[in-house]
């Protein structure tokens, strides 16, 4: 078979790669080609389309900002599938971009399959026409989406959480001393520290959470970093009990105490490692009230509480997300040994909710056989 997928941020990317893992076993003789990043170059030994430094922009104000290479990419994505012939187009979360790329690929007798449904739950949900009328299969990752679709009369294929696959199975295999060694860490207490993975997002959110620590001296903040971040941007907070660490995420999550983690992937990685954690968000304000005029009534931002139904988590949000605040959280998540209990807990009901691990293999299997079925219709 021929595949074509795009990945354009950096969850989306991680979930491809372990997606396209398990259809490599199924379909050996595959051609993938792709849009994504660096999980995805490893997994499949090849340069990208078009690579994640010139699709992963977030918010209106940064869309707005960059919307000359946005239209590019659409031509070049649009230019390279006229080009070539695939069985299918594979479009996993992204939905900004690849809704529109879903049009025009049904417009022109490509097959589409969408990865990871668009949050029409909470808002645009006038996006589930465009879904219902380009897609020809949705496989969601979240229980409550397989009813919300009921709806709309649209059938869905639930295939569980994808990062159940890579946690903590496939993440950390040294030992804390060797941790502490490898990164030439004291042998103390650790707050991990994840500010987002987007330059906008450290640029609101990490000088707040930094604030906090001179009330924590005891603690070894570890600042999650992510090495095509300029290193001046995390450097310059660095301290005797701040460190930075690139690329080890999981790590740093692993031999955590407790973390402020920025709403998004990151606060579902946190919870499957059961880390207490405090959900952390700031954005541009122009961006955060074009963003609450159009969501939809939902009480919570952060994955973890809106699968849950409830707060398992705080969340703190814009002028929330200051030091006062992020103080009270952080020693609830220390030393509340009740609260503390009480989130591992329902940590595990999370991971019940998800579904398992196999997420990846399941879509995996789905893909090709439907693949399979219609070629030899």
């Amino acid at each position: 078979m021929k595949y074509f997928i795009i990945a354009g941020d950096p969850s989306g990317d991680l979930h491809a790669s372990n997606f396209v893992k398990e259809l490599l076993k199924l379909d050996k003789e595959s051609v993938i080609d792709f849009v994504g990043g660096e999980n995805l170059v490893k997994v499949l030994n090849k340069k990208p389309i078009i690579p994640l430094e010139r699709t992963a922009f977030m918010g209106f104000v940064d869309v707005l900002k960059n919307l000359k290479t946005i239209l590019e990419n659409f031509k070049i994505v649009k230019k390279h599938l006229l080009a070539h012939s695939y069985d299918v187009v594979i479009l996993v979360d992204y939905p900004g971009f690849n809704l529109k790329m879903a049009k025009w690929c049904k417009d022109h007798n490509f097959k589409v399959y969408y990865y990871i449904s668009p949050t029409v739950w909470a808002w645009k949900e006038s996006r589930v026409k465009t879904i219902i009328q380009y897609v020809d299969k949705l496989f969601t990752i979240l229980p409550f989406e397989t009813e919300f679709y009921q709806k709309y009369n649209y059938k869905v294929d639930f295939v569980g959480h994808p990062l159940l696959d890579v946690i903590p199975d496939k993440t950390v295999s040294i030992s804390r001393d060797e941790f502490l060694k490898k990164y030439n860490l004291p042998d103390k207490k650790f707050i991990a520290v994840l500010p987002g993975s987007r330059l906008q997002e450290l640029k609101y959110i990490l000088p707040e959470m930094m604030k906090v620590s001179k009330h924590f001296k005891d603690y070894i903040f570890l600042i999650a970093g992510i090495s095509r971040i300029p290193e001046d941007i995390y450097r310059s907070y660095l301290k005797e009990n701040v460190r930075v660490i690139f690329d080890d995420t999981y790590s740093v999550l692993k031999f955590s105490n407790a973390g402020i983690i920025k709403s998004g992937t990151s606060t579902m990685e946190a919870a499957l490692f059961g880390l207490p954690q405090v959900v952390c968000y700031k954005g541009g304000q122009l961006s955060y009230w074009i963003a609450r005029l159009l969501v939809r009534n939902i009480q919570y931002i952060s994955m973890v509480n809106l699968i849950m139904q409830k707060e398992v988590v705080k969340e703190l949000i814009q002028s929330d997300l200051n030091e006062k605040k992020l103080k009270t959280e952080l020693e609830r998540i220390l030393f509340d040994e009740k609260n503390i209990s009480r989130m591992k807990q329902d940590y595990q009901e999370l991971r019940e909710k998800l579904g398992g691990a196999g997420a990846s293999e399941r879509l995996a299997k789905l893909i090709y056989s439907s693949l399979v079925s219609l070629r030899n219709q």
